[in-house]
């Protein structure tokens, strides 16, 4: 599985997720949550305890990477966010595929695919920058460290504002799956895909540095319909 790593930006240090960061989960997930409609964050110490156990698990199977993004400023854990969805693409073909089974030391191993996602931020930290340097940070370690081929991304139909800000990375929209899944909410929701491949880097790097400087926004990738895009939920 793809060794902890420690990423660290002007703004924001993504620690790798651990004990420790429960209490801060906690504080951060207790402002207000209305913002939280499509996105499952925890909700008290016990759930940030158990919140950080999941994804200690999903990381011992070599599934995911999970991250505490903390603030550079004071040190105050504000979200989280992870690498998930590991794809392995070496060794002998083999039908069907295996997807997330590393060939090798698993514990040098390192993807050829992945996902990012399970982002969320306390409400005082979004729309500060955060959020989009900590992509930044991911993304840099996914393609320039890991020489991943692709990065994909994934958001509830309906949640317009985290479509917005996967778009303002440059990630290309895939297309909305219809009636994909079952949603936090309990709906059955269409999922919009994206993805960013190895060739396209360049120009999405230089994209969301500049981004981050002067703060400019894209068009959003079309809405299914029946979507109401006026929920504009985090």
């Amino acid at each position: 599985m793809p060794v902890p790593v420690v990423l660290t930006g002007r703004l924001t240090r993504l620690e790798p997720l651990a004990p420790h960061h429960a209490e801060g989960l906690a504080l951060a997930g207790a402002e207000d949550r209305t913002s939280y409609a499509f996105t499952p964050v925890p909700h008290g110490l016990d759930a940030a305890r158990g919140y950080v156990k999941r994804a200690l698990a999903e990381q011992a199977a070599g599934r995911a990477l999970a991250f505490a993004v903390v603030r550079a400023q004071d040190g105050r854990v504000v979200g989280s966010t992870r690498f998930l969805e590991l794809d392995y693409w070496q060794g002998p073909l083999v039908w069907p595929p295996m997807s997330g089974v590393p060939v090798g030391d698993p514990v040098t191993a390192v993807p050829d695919a992945a996902e990012i996602g399970n982002t969320w931020l306390a409400p005082h930290a979004q729309g500060t920058g955060i959020n989009t340097e900590a992509k930044l940070l991911m993304l840099r370690h996914a393609f320039d460290t890991w020489r991943l081929r692709r990065v994909s991304f994934r958001a509830d139909a309906r949640n317009v504002r985290s479509r917005a800000a996967i778009e303002r990375l440059g990630a290309t929209c895939e297309g909305v799956r219809r009636a994909h899944s079952r949603g936090l909410d309990g709906v059955v929701r269409s999922t919009a895909f994206y993805s960013i491949l190895d060739e396209e880097w360049p120009a999405v790097r230089s994209l969301v540095e500049l981004r981050l400087s002067a703060g400019r926004s894209p068009a959003v990738c079309p809405q299914p319909r029946g979507v109401d895009d006026r929920l504009v939920p985090a």
